[in-house]
Order: C-alpha cells, then sequence, then structure tokens
C-alpha cells in the first residue's frame, strides 16, 4: 500500500497482474485499401491489446481519446455498463497506466465521461498525469431537455465531460485560428506641421491644432488606424480609455476645441504611440482615440491570428444528428464526427499517431481518418466487425460524405490493417497439469515466427525479421530463440554470430548440460524461466 500522498483509493486497487504483452495477427482478408498503410484496426480485449503496442509505441502517440462505458448501472446495446464502482476503477486504472506511457512528451489525454464516474475519473487522471498536467475540461451539452425529457427521472443529464490532460510540461495546443481582419482599421493621419511638444504624467505628448493634421479614411490595412471613442466604459476597461479620462478630459478649455494629442509609449500595437482627439466643437466632450492593429494579430504573418480554446461547445444538435454518420447506428454512445473533430485539431496535426481504445463504432478512426492522422482503434464487441470495418472501408473509398467530409473536402484514400490478439504463449498441459500444480507448455497455435515475437516482447528486445539473432535490446545484446536441443556445436555457431564486445540471450526449450560458453551468453528454458515474467491467462 502507499502512503503518504493524495490518491484515490478503493478494493483492490494494488492487485494488479503483470501482463503478458500479446502477439498481433493481421488478418488480410480484413485489411483494406493501401497495403503500405499503418493504420491499425485491432480486435480484442483493450488492455491486451495496449500491452500488446507498448514495446513499438511507447512515446510515439500524439493524441489520446477514450470514451469507457459511463458505469451508469444501464444495460447498453452493445455494452454491459453497470459495473460495481471499485470493479469499473479496477478496469480502469492499468489501461490508463500504459496509454500515459504510449503518449508522446508533447501528447494530450482527452477522456469522455459522465457525472457518474466522472469526478472519480479525474482525480484518478490527476494521479497518474500530475494535478499540474491538467489542461482544462470540455463540457459538452449533448442533449435538449425538451427532447429526452422522461417523466421518471429528477434530474435531467445534459452535459457530458471531456477531462484533458498532457504528457508532460511543454506540450502545446492548438489555439483557435482566426482570419485577421483589418476592415476597421481605415484611418490614416497625416502630420502637416511638427506641433507643440509638452507632457502629461511622465509621457511625452505632441499638441496638433485642427489645421496641423489631417484625418483620411481609406481601406483598412494592417498599418491603418481604428478610430474609438473614448467614452462609457472604455474610459476605465483599457489604458487608452483610462489615460483620456485622467489627462485628457477637459483639456480643450486649454488647448482649444479640435486638436490632435500624440501621446509616446501607450497601447500594445505596431506604433510606440497613439493619437487622440478632443472634442470638437462648443458644447462637446467627448473624444476619440485611434488604435493600430495589436501585436498579437500581427505575429501571424499568414493572415491568422490565434485566440483560447473553448471549453463548452452546445452539440446536443450534432449528437441528435449523428446515429447515421458512417453508415452505421450506435444506441447510447456514439459520437459525432464534429466532436472529434475539435478534439483531433486543438490537439493533434497531420501525420500525427491518433489512439482510441474504445472504438465504439469507429468515429474516432474515422475522424482521424479524414483529417489525415495515423490512427490505431481498438474494439472488442462484435460491432468491431458490425460497424468500425464497414464504417471504415467507407472512408477509404470516399462514400462515406457523412460527418464532416464535405468540411474537409474528403474524397477517400489511404487504408488499415486489422489485428486480432494471438492467444497466450504459454498454456497448461491438460494430461500433467492438477488443480494446485499447474505444468505449461507452449501454446500448439504458436509457430516459430509467433514464438519469437511473443518472447522479444516479453523480454523487451525489438523483433529482427533476418538471420538468428531475433531480437535486439540495445547495440551489444541480441536473443535467440529456438526448441531444438541446443548442443555445443549449436552454441559454437551461435558465438561466431556475435564480437566479443557483444552479449547474447538464448531461450530454448532443451539444451545439454556442460555446455561451455563464455560469460556473455545466457541460456533459459522455455516454458520454465517464462513463468514469472508475466500472468499468462488462457483465453475463455
Amino acid at each position: 500500500m502507499n502512503k503518504g500522498k493524495l490518491e484515490l483509493t478503493w478494493v483492490c486497487k494494488y492487485d494488479q497482474l503483470i501482463l503478458e504483452p500479446r502477439v498481433l495477427i493481421e488478418d488480410t482478408t480484413k485489411s483494406y485499401g493501401d497495403p503500405n498503410t499503418e493504420n491499425m484496426l485491432i480486435y480484442g480485449d483493450n488492455l491486451l491489446a495496449l500491452k500488446a503496442l507498448e514495446q513499438d509505441f511507447a512515446g510515439q502517440i500524439k493524441c489520446i481519446y477514450i470514451d469507457p462505458p459511463y458505469n451508469t448501472g444501464n444495460a447498453f446495446e452493445h455494452y454491459d455498463d453497470g459495473l460495481e464502482h471499485s470493479i469499473w476503477l479496477n478496469l480502469m486504472k492499468p489501461r490508463l497506466d500504459i496509454l500515459k506511457k504510449l503518449l508522446r512528451k508533447d501528447g494530450f489525454f482527452c477522456c469522455h465521461i459522465d457525472d457518474s464516474e466522472g469526478s472519480y475519473i479525474k482525480v484518478l487522471l490527476d494521479e497518474i498525469f500530475g494535478r499540474s498536467n491538467y489542461m482544462t475540461t470540455f463540457y459538452i451539452r449533448v442533449r435538449y431537455p425538451d427532447k429526452t425529457l422522461k417523466s421518471d427521472m429528477d434530474y435531467h443529464k445534459e452535459i457530458e465531460q471531456v477531462h484533458i490532460y498532457r504528457k508532460e510540461y511543454g506540450a502545446t495546443p492548438n489555439l483557435n485560428k482566426e482570419e485577421s481582419n483589418f476592415d476597421k482599421f481605415k484611418y490614416y493621419i497625416k502630420e502637416l506641421s511638427v506641433g507643440k511638444q509638452m507632457e502629461l504624467r511622465g509621457k511625452k505628448v505632441i499638441v496638433f491644432q485642427k489645421n496641423q493634421y489631417e484625418i483620411i479614411e481609406g481601406e483598412g490595412t494592417e498599418t491603418g488606424l481604428k478610430e474609438i471613442w473614448a467614452s462609457g466604459s472604455i474610459l476605465d476597461g483599457n489604458s487608452s480609455g483610462r489615460f483620456f479620462r485622467d489627462y485628457l478630459t477637459g483639456r480643450y478649455k486649454i488647448d482649444g476645441y479640435g486638436v490632435l494629442y500624440k501621446v509616446s509609449d501607450i497601447g500594445e500595437d505596431a506604433y510606440d504611440y497613439r493619437y487622440f482627439t478632443g472634442p470638437k466643437r462648443v458644447g462637446a466632450e467627448k473624444g476619440k482615440y485611434y488604435q493600430g492593429v495589436p501585436k498579437s494579430q500581427l505575429i501571424e504573418k499568414n493572415g491568422f491570428r490565434e485566440s483560447p480554446i473553448n471549453n463548452f461547445y452546445d452539440l446536443a444538435a450534432s449528437f441528435g444528428n449523428c446515429r447515421t454518420e458512417g453508415g452505421v447506428s450506435f444506441r447510447s454512445g456514439k459520437k459525432p464526427e464534429k466532436l472529434l473533430e475539435i478534439i483531433l485539431r486543438h490537439f493533434s496535426n497531420k501525420n500525427d499517431w491518433i489512439l482510441d481504445s474504445f472504438l465504439g463504432s469507429g468515429t474516432t478512426a474515422a475522424v482521424a481518418h479524414k483529417m489525415n492522422r495515423k490512427w490505431i482503434g481498438i474494439e472488442l464487441g462484435e460491432h468491431c466487425h458490425t460497424h468500425c470495418l464497414p464504417r471504415l472501408k467507407s472512408v477509404v473509398d470516399g462514400t462515406d460524405q457523412s460527418g464532416i467530409s464535405k468540411s474537409v473536402n474528403w474524397k477517400g484514400g489511404g487504408g488499415f490493417k486489422y489485428y486480432s490478439l494471438a492467444e497466450s504463449l504459454l498454456v497448461r498441459d491438460k494430461d500433467l497439469s492438477t488443480k494446485n500444480h499447474p505444468v505449461y507448455i507452449i501454446n500448439p497455435q504458436y509457430d516459430e515466427q509467433m514464438l519469437i515475437k511473443a518472447i522479444c516482447k516479453i523480454e523487451n528486445f525489438k523483433y529482427r525479421n533476418e538471420g538468428r539473432l531475433h531480437g535486439i535490446s540495445s547495440e551489444n545484446r541480441f536473443l535467440h530463440i529456438t526448441t531444438q536441443l541446443v548442443t555445443q556445436k549449436y552454441l559454437d555457431s551461435l558465438i561466431e554470430d556475435i564480437r566479443s564486445s557483444e552479449s547474447l540471450l538464448i531461450y530454448c526449450t532443451r539444451y545439454k548440460r556442460n555446455l561451455i560458453m563464455p560469460d556473455t551468453i545466457e541460456i533459459k528454458r522455455i516454458p520454465r524461466d517464462l513463468l514469472h515474467k508475466c500472468d499468462f491467462q488462457e483465453d475463455k
């Protein structure tokens, strides 16, 4: 039990299995489109699938979006969404632990949830990612009360949340970009004389009489000025308004009507000064000032300016109309493509890896594909085949013109590979095992290549599909796997393949006793020396 830190606790929190990293098997009859694609649709338990991905994808995913079952107590068409509270948390924590490992340092994690477990998973996410890495929560209006209000409900759920975390400090989202508009910056002031210099409140001020300047109205550009009345809330709302209020109000009694003031060191625009005018005629008291284009609007040279990301989205209409997006329906859980477009636009870029380990009807993969991201989708239910497969095929074909297709001008292309999880590497020998003394053997379903891949994963070696050195963990350490009897001759031939500065780990089912070998060689037995590495859980 960990002590001395703020955390959420529940029954069996620390009773976690050591997961076996399974091999992924491609089914080429279900893969679709470009054979060189990197996109992955994985059918199987998402915890085992995430563990299978960990070795190759740790630190590679830019944006993770998950929409786990909300634990509401309702039985959904495609999910049993009524697990006991502690069981639900026990299911979520190991998945979240691996998901964090998969994220890039500058990556983002987005968890869609509602009030049923939203507060609990928020505390759990604080523990896993660190509270300092909590970015914000998107509040999503998902339904209108007058559309779905039920007589047996005391409170109507209109809002769901998406908790957003970064992997590490320095991860930067894509802010909103708005097209810069200079239409209002259409005034240009021409100084016809040097004017009269004075000082007001420590600022250099040049006073121009009404015949010493000219205000020209023309086409709005980034070098123009915007005319603003110095009145009302403006007098308290910014530095220019306050300067007019405190130092120029009533100055017409000294300087006359219709004068122009050029005040230095004020404002945050392209200029180091700002123009003010006093009242122009007898009886008037209001004045104006002329502001240049703000520096923040000039930073983007491509005609756009940045603004903060919203954290509330009214998508009730989109949720109500998404039932047939992608050509598949998915009751009580389908998310509209518009929501995923918002998330991926802010937290990823083209060619980044996107991951959804609760893929559902396939929305995340479909949107990522249309937005030119690489994606991994994991789904256990049969709707992986009835929903995700046909939907993603239609995306590749370009026949899916629903959702965001028209707004991103999607015409089709790309592809995906379909994978399933291999069975456990080691299984009990039914003839030799007893209840208290299980005897393990290599799963008969495994061929030589699968065996090699599996042990590479378990020992954390990178699989090499060449020669007799099947895996590499560093420049100087290699792995060889065989089901043959390792004799002295066999061993000596392997030693010839490595340099004196390199080391070799050998996994085999049998080897001769009294082998002569250098200290850089280590031999382990299959299955004996694998049993303590992880929990081999036979599929039911």
